[in-house]
């Protein structure tokens, strides 16, 4: 089961380094709007180098928590700033929660959702309305739990992690940043989406198709 698992992980990071590698230049137009414009350059190196590291190792003697602290140390390498630590961080919880239930049941998909917010929210003192990718992370935590507070399926879980990350991320085109260096802007930074926002969306949206494949349609 657990070196099925760790495959699956696997699968899951090279779904979304490319999907991430497909969005690079629209998330670094929205970082242009209000930051330094590499956001979708740095979200691809680190996620390359994830999948590199994952293509180096045996899987089959691998555990999921396994998977997702090599993920932490292999990002956090490949980005040393500001997105990096955030990203290491959350990778690291997943690890955490992970180690309690290595299966990768629909409890445990709800607990990496929520550990990869807490860690994220932990390393950068953030909120919601603060205009980051926190403001698509904490509406995904909310849904996964909801989810499994009411026994939904994989799909209906998914489904709904998805549409509450992307609501998020739409909403902090109306934020004032109040975090990073949209901060600086002010004012300035209203009418612009987030890009760790919207690139949290992209990550969600490909750990849904990773976790749904093969499940029965809705």
């Amino acid at each position: 089961m657990s070196a099925n698992a760790a495959r699956r992980l696997s699968r899951m990071f090279h779904r979304i380094s490319v999907a991430i590698s497909a969005e690079k230049d629209h998330l670094s137009d929205l970082d242009g709007a209000i930051g330094d414009a590499d956001h979708g350059i740095t979200m691809s190196l680190g996620f390359q180098a994830v999948n590199g590291e994952l293509a180096k190792r045996d899987l089959d003697e691998m555990l999921p928590s396994e998977v997702f602290s090599l993920a932490a140390s292999a990002f956090l390498d490949a980005v040393g700033a500001s997105t990096g630590p955030l990203y290491a961080t959350a990778f690291r919880k997943a690890a955490q929660a992970l180690k309690r239930d290595e299966t990768l049941s629909i409890a445990a998909q709800a607990a990496i959702v929520e550990a990869m917010t807490s860690g994220i929210r932990d390393r950068g003192k953030g909120q919601r309305g603060d205009k980051t990718m926190l403001d698509a992370w904490i509406p995904a935590t909310e849904a996964a739990a909801a989810a499994r507070d009411r026994q939904a399926t994989v799909s209906d879980m998914w489904n709904g992690i998805l549409e509450a990350a992307d609501a998020g991320a739409r909403s902090t085109r109306s934020m004032v940043a109040t975090r990073g260096r949209a901060a600086r802007l002010g004012e300035r930074s209203l009418g612009h989406i987030d890009p760790g926002a919207a690139s949290a969306v992209v990550i969600i949206k490909a750990m849904k198709e990773t976790f749904t494949e093969n499940e029965p349609a809705e």
